[in-house]
C-alpha cells in the first residue's frame, strides 16, 4: 500500500511539472509578436510542436511552422538591407548634398565673374568692347566646359586665348595695314620668340590650371564618393548570410522567446560575415578620403579659386599693357619676319581713325561704384566666394567623419536597442541556440578573415565582383586626386611638356603653319643688335590704343572695386 501511494505521489508531481512546463512553452507570446511585426501567417501553433520540418532554426520543440520559417527568412533579408540602407543614409546624403552645393557654388562663381567683368566693360566702354567681347566669352565658356567634364586641355585652351587676343590687338594696333589670315598665322608661328605679353601668360596659366584642376577633380571626387556609397549600400545577401540572419533575428521566435535579442558578439560575427566584401572596400575608401582632404586643403590655400578668379582681369590687363608698351618693337619684328603688310588705303584708314584713335573712354573711379547690375553682380560674387569657402570647410569635416565607415558598419549595426541585447545582458541574450552567453571569438574585418566564421559560411576565394569594381573606381579617383594635389591633370599630363610654351602664353594651335611662302618664311629677327626698318615703307606704325587701353583700365577699375 505504501509503495502504491509513493507511485501515485510521484506521478502527481510529474504531471504537475509537465503542466508547468507546458504553460511555460505555449506560443501565445509568439503569436502576439508576429502580429506586432505585421506577419500574417495562415497558422501559428498554440503550443510547441515537433520541429523536424525546420531547416534553419533548432529542430526540437518549436512554435514555428515551415511557412513561418520561410517568411522569417524573407523578412531577415529585408531587415538586413533596410538596416544597411538606414545606417548609410547619412553618408550618402552627405555626398549628394555636398556635391550639389559645391557644384552650384563653383558654376555660380564662374558665371558671376564673367557677368561682372562683362557688365562693367559694356557699361564703361560700350561698342569697342562689345565688338571684341567674344574673346573673353570663349575663355569663360571653355573654363566652364573643362570644369563640367569636357575634353578641354587647359594649357592649349589658354594658349589659344592669348593667340586670339594677340591677333585682335595686332590688327587694331596696325589698322592702317591689311592684316590677312595668312599674316596672322605667320605671327602665331613666331609668337614664342616675340613674347608680346611678357611673362603674364605663363604665370596666369600656372594659377588657372592648378585651381581649375583642383576644383574639377574635387567635384568629380565627390561624385565618385556619392556613387560608390549609393551602390555599396545596396547589399546583395548570399544564401548563407540569409540563413545566419534568420537564425539570429527570428529563431528566438521559434523557441518561444521573441523578446530575447541576439548577443552582441554573435551579431558582430554575423554582420562581419555578411558584410565581408564591404569591409574590403575600407582601405581604398580611406585612401580616397585622405586624398580628398588634401585637395580640399589646396582649394583653401594656394589653389583657392577665388585667388585666381579675382585677379584674372588684372593679369590680362598687365599682359595687354605689356603688349601696348612694346607694340612698336613687336610690330617691327613681325614685319621683319613676316614681311611688310599692304597699306589699308584711305577708306579703311579713315575708319580706323574715327572708330579707334578718336574714341576716348574712362573707367569708373572707386567712389563712382555702379549701383546697377554690375554692382549687384560684384556683391553676389563676394557672397558666393564666402559660401564656397564655408562649403569646403564643411565638406572637410564630413569627409573626416566618413573614414573607416565600411569596416565600422557591423559595430554600428550591432548596437543595443537596434539589433542586440547589449553588453549588459551577456547571459540573457540569444546565442543562436538558446538564451545564454555567446562564447566564440569575434572575427576580424574583411573577406579573408571570415574563413573560420562560426556563423556565416563565406567563400573567401570568390570576392564580390561588384565590390571590386567600386574599389577600382576609388583607386582611379584617388590617383586623380593625388595628381590634382600636385597641380597635374591626369587626363592631359602627357599632352605637353611642363615648360612648353610657357614663355609666351600665345602658343599656336592647329591653325599655325609649318612653313610660309616667299619672304614670309624668314623668322623675325629678335637679337638686340638688329635695328632699323626693312625699308622706308616699313616705318613703325602709329598704334591704335583704344582696345588695349580700354581693357587695361577697365580691368584695373574692376580690380579696385573687388579689393
Amino acid at each position: 500500500m505504501l509503495r502504491l501511494q509513493t507511485i501515485i505521489c510521484t506521478f502527481s508531481v510529474l504531471s504537475f511539472a509537465a503542466r508547468a512546463d507546458f504553460k511555460a512553452r505555449n506560443c501565445s507570446e509568439v503569436r502576439e509578436a508576429c502580429v506586432g511585426k505585421g506577419f500574417s501567417f495562415a497558422h501559428v501553433p498554440l503550443q510547441e510542436i515537433p520541429g523536424e520540418h525546420l531547416r534553419v532554426c533548432p529542430q526540437g520543440n518549436t512554435c514555428c511552422t515551415q511557412e513561418m520559417e520561410d517568411k522569417f527568412g524573407q523578412q531577415s533579408k529585408q531587415d538586413f538591407e533596410n538596416l544597411v540602407d538606414e545606417m548609410s543614409h547619412e553618408l550618402r546624403s552627405t555626398f549628394v548634398s555636398r556635391h550639389k552645393r559645391f557644384d552650384e557654388f563653383f558654376l555660380e562663381l564662374l558665371e558671376n565673374t564673367e557677368r561682372s567683368l562683362n557688365e562693367m566693360f559694356v557699361r564703361t566702354y560700350g561698342k569697342p568692347y562689345m565688338q571684341n567681347s567674344e574673346v573673353f566669352e570663349n575663355l569663360f565658356a571653355e573654363l566652364k566646359r573643362y570644369y563640367t567634364g569636357g575634353n578641354v586641355n587647359l594649357e592649349e585652351m589658354l594658349n589659344d586665348f592669348w593667340s586670339r587676343l594677340l591677333e585682335r590687338m595686332f590688327t587694331l594696333l596696325n589698322s592702317q595695314y591689311v592684316i590677312t589670315e595668312d599674316y596672322l598665322e605667320c605671327i602665331c608661328k613666331y609668337t614664342e620668340q616675340l613674347k608680346p605679353f611678357g611673362d603674364v601668360p605663363r604665370k596666369l596659366k600656372a594659377q588657372v590650371t592648378r585651381a581649375f584642376i583642383a576644383a574639377r577633380t574635387f567635384v568629380q571626387g565627390l561624385s565618385v564618393g556619392r556613387e560608390v556609397a549609393q551602390r555599396v549600400s545596396k547589399v546583395s545577401s548570399t544564401p548563407a548570410c540569409i540563413r545566419a540572419l534568420t537564425k539570429m533575428l527570428y529563431c528566438p521566435f521559434c523557441q518561444g522567446m521573441p523578446a530575447v535579442k541576439p548577443c552582441k558578439n554573435y551579431c558582430l560575427n554575423v554582420m562581419k560575415g555578411c558584410l565581408a566584401n564591404q569591409a574590403d572596400l575600407d582601405p581604398e575608401w580611406n585612401l580616397y578620403i585622405d586624398a580628398m582632404l588634401l585637395v580640399a586643403q589646396r582649394l583653401e590655400g594656394p589653389f583657392n579659386i577665388e585667388s585666381v578668379m579675382e585677379p584674372i582681369d588684372v593679369k590680362i590687363s598687365e599682359a595687354i599693357m605689356n603688349m601696348q608698351d612694346n607694340s612698336a618693337q613687336v610690330s617691327y619684328r613681325v614685319f621683319q619676319g613676316c614681311g611688310q603688310p599692304k597699306p589699308a588705303g584711305m577708306t579703311r584708314s579713315a575708319r580706323g581713325v574715327s572708330d579707334v584713335f578718336n574714341a576716348r573712354f574712362r573707367p569708373y573711379s572707386p567712389e563712382e561704384r555702379p549701383t546697377t547690375a554690375a554692382g549687384t553682380s560684384l556683391d553676389r560674387l563676394r557672397i558666393v566666394w564666402n559660401a564656397m569657402q564655408h562649403s569646403v570647410l564643411d565638406i572637410k569635416e564630413k569627409l573626416k567623419l566618413s573614414k573607416k565607415f565600411w569596416s565600422n558598419l557591423p559595430e554600428a549595426m550591432c548596437v543595443e536597442d537596434r539589433v542586440t541585447a547589449g553588453n549588459a545582458s551577456d547571459d540573457e541574450c540569444w546565442n543562436g541556440h538558446t538564451k545564454g552567453r555567446y562564447f566564440p571569438e569575434v572575427q576580424k574585418d574583411g573577406l579573408t578573415n571570415q574563413v573560420n566564421n562560426p556563423e556565416v559560411g563565406v567563400d573567401i576565394t570568390r570576392p564580390d565582383t561588384f565590390i571590386r569594381q567600386q574599389i577600382m573606381a576609388l583607386r582611379v579617383m584617388t590617383t586623380k586626386l593625388k595628381n590634382a594635389y600636385n597641380g597635374n591633370d591626369l587626363s592631359f599630363q602627357d599632352s605637353s611638356d611642363e615648360g612648353s610654351g610657357s614663355g609666351s602664353g600665345s602658343g599656336c594651335t592647329e591653325v599655325c603653319p609649318t612653313e610660309m611662302d616667299g619672304g614670309a618664311t624668314e623668322a623675325p629677327v629678335v637679337e638686340a643688335d638688329r635695328s632699323g626698318p626693312v625699308d622706308n615703307s616699313a616705318s613703325l606704325p602709329a598704334p591704335s590704343v583704344a582696345l588695349p587701353t580700354m581693357l587695361a583700365l577697365s580691368a584695373l577699375a574692376l580690380h579696385r572695386q573687388w579689393r
